[in-house]
């Protein structure tokens, strides 16, 4: 009777795990930009060894775990546009087309035959919420760079919520502010910086758009620098969250929530800010995770990642035991470290080396946590005056910033303290992972082609995609 009794307990699990036949009435579709299987197994190997965490991380305690191939139309790496498309549309594309066939016809996201059938819709990302990804859920360009273009399908979306840091439609080249917002605004979208301000409004309210009140750039910040107001992937879900389930209530509703911050950390090989990335994107999943067990047989969560950024790995040539633990003692991100020296040349301040360590010091551990030998510490030392005094150093151009030659030592030095190792700067081919649960969550099951995801969303919601 008591091994009945397991059984049957252990059924019932699977059956709310995996659907109980229902459609998938509500939707959550995570995407890691730039999070590749290192970087997801990194953040696992700190949530057990320095979090001391038995459970693993949210995503990798679902069901379902499988892995994505993710070549574009023409090359065999691709490109965010060409990811986002192929995520959001089922169609594979050359890099860097947003919403387009290789033709630059136009092909359409899974968000049309899902409002079609009813299904409120939400967009978010911690960056722009133009930027490739979240882009090809609405928009259609033949180049990402047509931010303008891009932007201007939103207001005639329909969609109930967007969510990001900043538009880049929100400024035009010259750096003056458009009129996007306010096009937004008549199109009848409320504008909230958080939260609270969205809690505020009328009940009646049917459309929003979130935007942060500090951003950084054209992202939200990093979670590592601790940036006070920052508005972070939970907080966007959230909202995004009590927006949809409002409007969709009755008919269901779906939303992209995009984690964009770790591609940036990943291009910068930032190897604590990439662990620290993905742990606030497990904050996210959790509202989503909450809301799936009220609602176990009705709900559908997919985390999945356009592409690998960095090649991340944890293991590294002249590091035999890999020290996660080491990650917490690093207080500011390469970036902002980086944009840290160029300030000190630009100020015309007199630089010294024991200012620089003393930074250092208290910022990175390094010297403290992590014991640097003589050897380190005469390479470090020539780096900041080749870079800080002489200027005899180039930068070194990312994707998302250039980083002063010093900083690039600085933090290469501190992944080698880590164990963590890099590839490139750049994204790879190589594949990356997807967890499920919920409703029909058993169709991810096998080794997947990005482009069959958004098909099978559709077929777990029992929509027509021809529609």
């Amino acid at each position: 009777m008591k091994n009945l009794k397991t059984l049957i307990a252990a059924l019932m699990m699977t059956i709310c795990a995996f659907g109980a036949g229902a459609r998938a009435r509500y939707i959550f579709y995570f995407i890691g930009d730039g999070m590749g299987m290192g970087h997801v197994y990194a953040t696992e190997t700190y949530n057990r060894d320095v979090l001391g965490n038995s459970s693993p991380i949210l995503m990798m305690r679902f069901p379902v775990a499988t892995q994505v191939r993710t070549y574009s139309f023409d090359r065999s790496i691709t490109d965010s546009a060409a990811a986002g498309t192929a995520l959001s549309t089922g169609h594979k594309t050359r890099n860097g087309m947003v919403g387009m066939a290789p033709d630059s016809t136009d092909v359409y996201s899974i968000t049309a035959p899902l409002r079609e059938a009813g299904y409120a819709v939400g967009v978010a990302s911690t960056v722009a919420g133009d930027d490739a990804t979240p882009a090809s859920f609405y928009g259609h360009a033949v180049s990402r760079s047509l931010s303008k273009e891009i932007s201007s399908y939103a207001p005639t979306s329909g969609f109930s919520f967007f969510g990001a840091p900043v538009f880049k439609g929100m400024k035009g080249k010259d750096g003056k502010e458009t009129d996007w917002v306010d096009s937004m605004k008549g199109a009848g979208y409320a504008v909230v910086e958080n939260y609270s301000a969205y809690s505020a409004l009328p009940e009646e309210t049917e459309k929003v758009l979130m935007l942060a009140s500090n951003p950084q750039g054209e992202q939200a910040g990093y979670t590592l620098d601790s940036i006070p107001g920052a508005l972070d992937a939970a907080e966007i879900t959230r909202t995004a969250l009590s927006q949809l389930y409002k409007e969709g209530k009755k008919d269901g509703f779906f939303l992209m929530m995009e984690g964009g911050n770790i591609d940036w950390a990943a291009h910068a090989n930032d190897g604590a800010t990439v662990i620290k990335e993905i742990m606030n994107l497990q904050q996210a999943i959790d509202v989503a995770y909450q809301f799936y067990l009220a609602h176990p047989y009705e709900t559908l969560i997919v985390v999945t990642a356009d592409h690998d950024t960095g090649g991340m790995a944890l293991g590294r040539s002249g590091t035999k035991v890999p020290d996660l633990s080491l990650v917490d003692f690093q207080r500011i991100s390469k970036d902002r470290f980086s944009d840290y020296c160029k300030s000190l040349i630009a100020s015309g301040e007199k630089l010294t080396w024991e200012r620089m360590k003393t930074f250092l010091m208290e910022n990175t551990g390094l010297w403290g946590a992590m014991p640097l030998t003589d050897k380190e510490t005469a390479l470090l030392r020539d780096s900041f005056e080749a870079a800080m005094l002489s200027r005899k150093s180039a930068d070194e151009k990312g994707l998302y910033n250039s980083f002063n030659r010093f900083s690039v030592d600085v933090f290469d030095m501190m992944n080698s303290k880590y164990g963590i190792g890099w590839t490139t700067g750049s994204h790879t081919g190589n594949p990356v992972p997807l967890f499920a649960i919920g409703s029909d969550s058993n169709l991810f099951t096998k080794a997947l082609n990005n482009t069959e995801i958004p098909q099978l969303i559709l077929k777990a919601a029992g929509v027509d995609p021809r529609k």
